[in-house]
């Protein structure tokens, strides 16, 4: 692992995005609830947070962080969800390992629940959209 001990604690921010295309009869499904196991939202947003918690633990060399907030957004379209995780913490390193784990387990879970019904969904675009705090300062993908 990197040493960070010298660094100064200060607060960062990261958020990450991506998109699950799937059909707009799966989709209607979601909406609707009446997927077989269950409510794939509030599932897939608290499996995100989960994943957001334990990104030490799934990526080799990464820091275990105390979060202060992770939060995960999944916004329904015509053919897609786009999902975003907002993650802070007040630390010696930053917290984007955590919110792209974040919007991949949300991902993931998104699929697993409906990939009965929907063989064909795909997931795209896992990308960092910000990142905010320490000493490279901020970032904004364009």
């Amino acid at each position: 692992m990197v040493d960070i001990s010298a660094k100064t604690a200060t607060r960062r921010k990261a958020v990450a995005t991506c998109d699950v295309t799937l059909s707009p009869q799966t989709l209607g499904l979601i909406l609707s609830g009446t997927l077989p196991k269950g409510d794939v939202i509030a599932t897939a947003r608290i499996a995100g947070i989960m994943a957001a918690k334990k990104t030490a633990d799934l990526i080799p060399l990464c820091h275990p962080l105390s979060l202060s907030s992770v939060s995960i957004d999944l916004a329904p379209a015509d053919d897609k969800i786009a999902i975003t995780a907002i993650v802070t913490t007040t630390g010696a390193t930053g917290v984007e390992m955590e919110a792209l784990t974040a919007v991949s387990v949300a991902a993931l879970t998104l699929y697993d629940m409906c990939k009965a019904v929907d063989r064909g969904m795909h997931i795209d675009n896992i990308r960092l959209l910000h990142k905010s705090g320490g000493q490279s300062g901020e970032y904004n993908a364009r």
